[in-house]
């Protein structure tokens, strides 16, 4: 009874299944559980097209044996840790091809699979939206609020002083609401190179609380045979 009551609330019948008998049970059941894994395909499929997501980067498709300095372990720590629930943030720092991107998205995925809005998109991505929008507020906010958010490639595009202040603005008010990912090939001392140094400073601050800096070192990813 109890799996049928947690369908029937999340199909959100409102009547009341305790007056169904057993052989109603094991007729509806079967029926309810194929409903509740088709709204949750839809609802994936939904949230995987609007989180800018290109191609699905899964864990189990990460060949982890190419680099042995890789940090699998801290990763995997953060990855099988509660880090939606308990708004953890990360940022992966290293050279181009260390498989930093990969990884975040494969965290953006296990978010979507939960049913959680998630947001993925490079700096340049970033900065083109802000260039080109409407309503710029409506965008910062939206990248603001949504529960998971990963930007990806900082420090490859050099944003002009206004754009690095949305980009502050965004993760500044994420903090301690929602999750932010970064994935970076400069270190931290590094950021006043595309920030000014009190925005570097404070951004670092706001990703620093609960968060998980790991560092990517090795050959590239992409190099491999």
């Amino acid at each position: 009874m109890t799996r049928l009551t947690e369908l029937w609330k999340l199909l959100k019948f409102v009547s009341d299944p305790g007056g169904l008998t057993p052989d109603q049970i094991q007729t509806i059941l079967p029926i309810l559980e194929d409903e509740a894994r088709a709204r949750k395909l839809k609802q994936i499929h939904y949230l995987l097209g609007r989180s800018g997501i290109k191609r699905i980067k899964r864990l189990e498709d990460f060949d982890w044996k190419y680099n042995p300095k890789l940090p699998r372990e801290k990763f995997m720590a953060f990855y099988n840790s509660p880090w939606i629930e308990h708004v953890e943030n990360l940022v992966l720092i290293g050279s181009s091809g260390a498989g930093k991107s990969h990884l975040a998205a494969a965290l953006c995925y296990q978010a979507i699979q939960k049913g959680i809005p998630t947001a993925f998109l490079s700096c340049f991505d970033l900065v083109a939206k802000l260039k080109r929008a409407r309503n710029k507020h409506t965008l910062i906010q939206y990248y603001s609020t949504v529960k998971v958010f990963c930007l990806d490639e900082l420090g490859y595009v050099f944003p002009s002083q206004e754009e690095a202040n949305d980009i502050f603005q965004i993760i500044s008010k994420r903090s301690e609401l929602g999750v932010t990912i970064v994935t970076t090939n400069l270190v931290p001392s590094a950021w006043g190179k595309i920030f000014d140094a009190a925005t570097a400073t404070a951004i670092l601050d706001r990703l620093n609380l609960k968060g998980t800096f790991l560092t990517f070192e090795g050959p590239s990813y992409r190099g491999r045979k």
